[in-house]
């Protein structure tokens, strides 16, 4: 019997490869860090009753052939039509990962250009739309961690991958794929905002959301919580920094 929750009676805290806790991968996978308590508290002050949570935080690990379903005949015809351009697949893909039914290759970034552009022309490819470019930072994944993720559509074939793309922290440089997917441009120019990615060669890599002279990018997870105050109805909002601290 399936409870109103999805949760199929499993009990959460109990079973950590639960089908209704996608962030849970058991032993499975990198572990970049261990996560303690819901947000990071240190010192008594989570009232969230997560306080001692104590669980590993892990990246989906590389698959393994075959990855099932039309996954294989992608990775072929990549990796075929990269050697036709004399580039070593394994230079190009740093792993190829399926995880939860999804195909995800890791690109080396000072390939992404020329991977773009032959997922886009191939014939027995074509992604012919880049539904833009995400950034997520990972401060526990040494040497990797700013990462750009692109979501890529075969309208042609009706499939769906994605590309990731890693930077270390003290050398955030990305290639742009602008050239390639035109309308990467304003998402590029949004995530070297929130996250500070530089897209090397992008027409015009400004801020797009904070203000031309805002310090820092506030979406990475060592950003300090802060803030200017708000007026609400003649009510004065103090900033995030000066609330109830949990840490």
């Amino acid at each position: 019997m399936t409870e109103a929750n999805g949760s199929n009676g499993v009990n959460p805290d109990k079973d950590l490869n639960a089908e209704n806790l996608p962030g849970r991968r058991g032993d499975q996978g990198e572990p970049i860090r261990v996560q303690r308590g819901m947000f990071g508290a240190n010192n008594g002050g989570d009232t969230t009753g997560y306080g001692g949570l104590v669980r590993p935080v892990r990246l989906p690990g590389q698959a393994t052939r075959p990855y099932g379903g039309w996954f294989d005949e992608v990775a072929d015809e990549l990796e075929g039509a990269l050697e036709e351009q004399s580039l070593l697949p394994e230079n190009a893909i740093e792993k190829t990962v399926v995880d939860r039914d999804e195909l995800t290759f890791h690109i080396a970034r000072e390939h992404l250009p020329r991977v773009a552009r032959t997922l886009r022309d191939d014939p027995a490819l074509r992604f012919e739309l880049c539904t833009g470019v995400s950034g997520v930072h990972f401060p526990g994944d040494k040497g990797r961690e700013l990462h750009a993720v692109y979501h890529l559509r075969s309208i042609t074939h009706g499939r769906v991958l994605r590309l990731e793309v890693s930077a270390p922290d003290d050398d955030p440089h990305i290639p742009s794929i602008v050239d390639v997917y035109p309308t990467n441009d304003w998402h590029e120019r949004e995530t070297y905002d929130f996250f500070g990615l530089i897209f090397d060669g992008h027409p015009a890599l400004t801020r797009i959301m904070m203000p031309d002279d805002w310090q820092g990018f506030p979406q990475r997870k060592d950003y300090p919580l802060g803030g200017i105050p708000v007026e609400y109805k003649g009510a004065q909002i103090p900033a995030p920094d000066q609330r109830r601290s949990y840490s």
